[in-house]
């Protein structure tokens, strides 16, 4: 008996993410009944991957390659548009669906107990199985108008989209714990969804931030979501341009050398913040829910 006792467990302890990744059949799980439960009665269903964004780009494209004329200055404006706008949706969508996890898991979770953490991982990767489509699409467009990446550009792509990742995800607890006692958590993430897209160079260049800014620029590039869409811009956008297209100003001076560690760097931090408060706000989950 004394040595069963030794083993036993205190309920709602556990190694926080470490524990995801051993319970990854329950990770798998998770995400199957995520694409299936949101899809349920969809006639399209995954292909709303490919909808949505492609009527959020034409509406943006319209309105601000056309009617405000910005894709005179940009060459190949459609890809700068569609590179950055996938990026985006995808944080957007990892951050949302994460902060109501906990919540939309209710009854899961006053059942039994399990790593928490599943929860707001599990919508990490099924908006990675939304966005996979997307960037598909996009390397197709790239490719018809002559995208020449180089290897360095194509590893900086893996690179952005776990920096990417793991930012919704440390998000993604951080909110999605608060949410378990404060509701309002809801309408703060609503906030950013909707800040974030303009906060990033994704329908402008980064050059008419600086020249507006100026000295405060960098204040501008500590946002890890406007590096990950420089450096997406540089993998997709650039290399699709000729050689008389190619300016100086392409991308923010020291954005691979400087910028993207800082962002990474913040990253990481978000990502302890969030576990940090996650486990200490997770014990008393089911009591509140």
């Amino acid at each position: 008996m004394a040595g069963q006792t030794d083993q036993l467990i205190k309920p709602g302890s556990g190694h926080g993410l470490l524990d995801v990744y051993g319970d990854r059949f329950l990770l798998k799980l998770l995400v199957r009944k995520e694409i299936k439960v949101r899809y349920r009665g969809s006639v399209l269903g995954l292909l709303w991957s490919y909808v949505k964004p492609l009527v959020q780009f034409l509406i943006y494209f319209v309105a601000l390659g056309i009617f405000l004329n910005l894709q005179r200055g940009t060459p190949n404006y459609a890809i700068y548009l569609f590179s950055g706008i996938v990026l985006v949706n995808f944080f957007t969508e990892s951050l949302s669906n994460a902060t109501r996890s906990i919540v939309d898991n209710r009854d899961l979770i006053r059942k039994i107990y399990l790593p928490r953490e599943l929860f707001p991982v599990a919508t990490v990767w099924v908006s990675a199985a939304h966005f996979l489509p997307q960037l598909v699409v996009l390397v197709g467009a790239c490719l018809v108008v002559g995208w020449a990446p180089t290897l360095l550009q194509l590893a900086a792509v893996v690179l952005i989209f776990l920096m990417v990742a793991v930012l919704g995800t440390g998000l993604g607890l951080l909110f999605g714990a608060m949410n378990v006692y404060f509701r309002d958590s809801e309408n703060i993430v609503d906030m950013i969804v909707m800040v974030v897209t303009w906060a990033s160079p994704v329908l402008y260049l980064w050059t008419m931030v600086a020249k507006v800014m100026g000295d405060w620029f960098w204040i501008y590039q500590l946002n890890p979501m406007t590096v990950a869409v420089e450096v997406f811009h540089w993998a997709f956008w650039e290399p699709t341009l000729k050689a008389d297209q190619l300016v100086n100003d392409a991308t923010p001076p020291g954005m691979l050398t400087l910028w993207l560690p800082i962002a990474m760097l913040i990253t990481l931090a978000v990502l302890f913040v969030g576990q940090l408060t996650f486990r200490r706000l997770a014990v008393h989950f089911a009591q509140e829910l």
